[in-house]
């Protein structure tokens, strides 16, 4: 390279240079131009003047509701419906206080096994639609080691899917044996009526 070519091509960079650095109005702004009129917008905007802390809220000065009493229990307790607590797989403890099968005691053991069976229903949907994801994301790889993974899993899932819907039927089947102890016991049908 000459001499000659060489002022050539530096005088062409900086007049380049030059042209860029009195660029239009109109033209982008660089991040350094952002970043500088950013930092004087700061500065010249006021702070934040206040700052709330937990000393400076009005305590709640509203009266808290009472927890709601259950209804007194006027209501004729049935026959055979006072038996003593079991204190040992075998027998009864002597000194143990007797548990009064009253309309509470019904309604919370059947509200209990109802919601056993919810919960068993919803688990078993959750299941259903990741076995479903599986099942579709299997289809769709072409990795035989992705597949294997992804068969394991779902093969997983339906174990326990089947292992749920047993326990769900076993909880249905107490449900029904709740109700059927009731009937025997004279307990009026309203209740074991699940609460609106």
């Amino acid at each position: 390279m000459t001499r000659a070519s060489a002022v050539l091509t530096v005088s062409v960079l900086i007049g380049s240079t030059l042209v860029t650095a009195q660029e239009p109005p109109g033209a982008p702004q660089t991040l350094a131009d952002v970043a500088r009129a950013e930092e004087s917008r700061r500065k010249s905007s006021k702070k934040a003047t206040r700052v709330y802390t937990n000393n400076n809220l009005k305590p709640d000065n509203t009266p808290s509701r009472p927890a709601p009493q259950p209804p007194p229990s006027d209501a004729p307790v049935a026959p055979d419906t006072v038996v003593p607590e079991v204190n040992l797989p075998g027998g009864t403890s002597p000194a143990a206080t007797p548990v009064v099968r009253d309309q509470a005691y019904w309604a919370n053991r059947i509200a209990m096994a109802r919601a056993a069976v919810d919960r068993s229903r919803v688990l078993a949907a959750a299941l259903q639609s990741r076995i479903n994801a599986l099942t579709t994301d299997f289809v769709n790889r072409d990795d035989p080691a992705q597949r294997a993974v992804i068969q394991t899993d779902r093969q997983t899932a339906l174990a326990e899917l089947e292992r749920l819907r047993v326990e769900q039927a076993a909880q249905e089947a107490e449900i029904v044996k709740i109700e059927e102890e009731a009937r025997r016991a004279g307990v009026p049908a309203g209740w074991l009526r699940p609460a609106a």
